[in-house]
């Protein structure tokens, strides 16, 4: 872990590279020395049906979700979210100066004792990325 999810208004498609926005957290979430790479997954879902705001089409978000796993203090997370939202910003603020657009992030940690996972990904990784 991390999940991070990409929730995003269908009219971001052309102003924005969502895909290269999904690397941007990718290499946030590596850069915070929190997560390791082999854990981290990104993705991205256009929302076709939104009202933002008054309704006018022409407002557009991106709320980011981040799920991590159990264990790590408050302060970590807190760093964590502020290192994922910074790179998110940063790779917003043009469009956020010329358009309407709402940015959000909201971390959660998974509750251990419901979270089952598997893989096989990091038989096929370098151990650096583990």
């Amino acid at each position: 872990m991390p999940h991070i999810t990409l929730e995003y208004s269908a009219n971001l498609e052309e102003p924005l590279d969502i895909a290269a926005l999904c690397v941007v957290l990718r290499d946030a979430a590596v850069a915070t020395g929190v997560f390791p790479a082999a854990g981290i997954r990104v993705r991205a879902f256009a929302a076709t049906h939104a009202v933002v705001a008054d309704g006018d089409p022409a407002h557009g978000f991106v709320d980011i979700a981040v799920r991590i796993g159990a264990g790590r203090d408050m302060a970590t997370q807190s760093r964590a979210a502020d290192e994922i939202f910074g790179a998110a910003r940063d790779y917003t603020a043009d469009y956020m100066a010329r358009a309407p657009f709402m940015l959000s992030l909201d971390l959660r940690e998974a509750v251990a004792e419901t979270s089952r996972k598997d893989s096989s990904i990091r038989r096929f990784l370098p151990p650096e990325l583990h």
